[in-house]
């Protein structure tokens, strides 16, 4: 299942064979689920998070189809969230444990594990019309397949390259104002924003690392360990968030002080480390980086 456009194919052709494959396996383990139905929207939403980034890396010359696609996609996501977030806190609590400092705290936050997976339980069993979701999900995808017949792109090589180059340019630059805002702010939002536009950056090297394999390679690398790094940021806000919202969860009050403590102490040891990757990832000045894409994508596609 290829993530790849290569300079020397048809723009379009590659296009729609990148979307279709993603759009293709998202149906297969809606509808198989092989690893049950929670692993199952799990992987169909990292497929999604894959086709938004590759419609908006086009968004210039298709601005209505971005716009619609996104849409549409991102309604099928949220449409199945809430039980794969309540499973997605559990792996938050169990990264909080293997930081433990101390075997008591160890002790508190395996509890508060066995917790999490009670809720997600409970909320699996309360959960109804899951199956037929999944099915309107499955149905939802195969309408997005059929929509990839109406795009298409005429314009040529160079003004493909001179897209690209303007794409890149808008994340590089969206994903430097994140970064700053996160040092002069230091807000959820803002470190949650700077992921999704490195979560773009580092599937745009993906999309296009044909043009300077090694070089792609590296930068995509650093930028996945950054991803990961603000994924568990932006996780321990979500169960920050659920203790405020369900406090009634936490019955003993030393096991949910000891919780506090460490998202507190990890959120500011992360975002310290985190903030240090991020300058390293976007330490290129965006509009050289964009210059140095055409370019390659012109001199690779000859």
């Amino acid at each position: 299942m290829a993530y790849r456009i290569r300079p020397d194919a048809d723009f379009t052709e590659a296009f729609r064979s990148v979307a279709t494959k993603q759009l293709e396996h998202a149906v297969t383990i809606l509808d198989e689920r092989p690893d049950g139905a929670h692993e199952a929207i799990h992987s169909f939403r990292k497929n999604l998070k894959r086709l938004r980034s590759l419609y908006r890396l086009v968004a210039r010359d298709v601005p209505d189809f971005q716009r619609r696609e996104n849409a549409r996609l991102r309604d099928a996501a949220r449409s199945l969230s809430a039980i794969r977030d309540a499973a997605a806190l559990i792996g938050t609590a169990q990264y909080l444990q293997h930081a433990a400092r101390e075997n008591e705290e160890s002790e508190a936050l395996g509890r508060i594990v066995t917790i999490l997976e009670g809720r997600r339980d409970w909320m699996a069993e309360a959960e109804s019309g899951l199956e037929q979701r999944l099915a309107e999900t499955s149905g939802v995808l195969k309408q997005a397949i059929a929509a990839l017949d109406a795009v298409s792109f005429d314009g040529g090589h160079r003004k493909n390259a001179r897209m690209l180059a303007k794409s890149w340019r808008r994340t590089a630059r969206k994903a430097k104002a994140a970064l700053a805002a996160c040092h002069d702010g230091a807000s959820a939002d803002d470190f949650h924003d700077l992921r999704k536009r490195t979560y773009d950056y580092r599937l745009y090297h993906a999309l296009l690392r044909d043009v300077w394999p090694g070089a792609m390679k590296a930068k995509r690398d650093a930028a996945k360990e950054l991803v990961e790094d603000l994924g568990h940021i932006h996780d321990l806000t979500v169960l920050s968030e659920l203790v405020e919202a369900e406090p009634q969860l936490f019955t003993r009050n030393d096991d949910l002080a000891h919780l506090l403590d460490i998202i507190i102490f990890r959120q500011q040891e992360d975002r310290r480390q985190a903030l240090i990757k991020a300058e390293a990832v976007f330490a290129d000045d965006a509009d050289e980086e964009a210059q140095r894409i055409e370019l390659l994508w012109l001199m690779a596609g000859n």
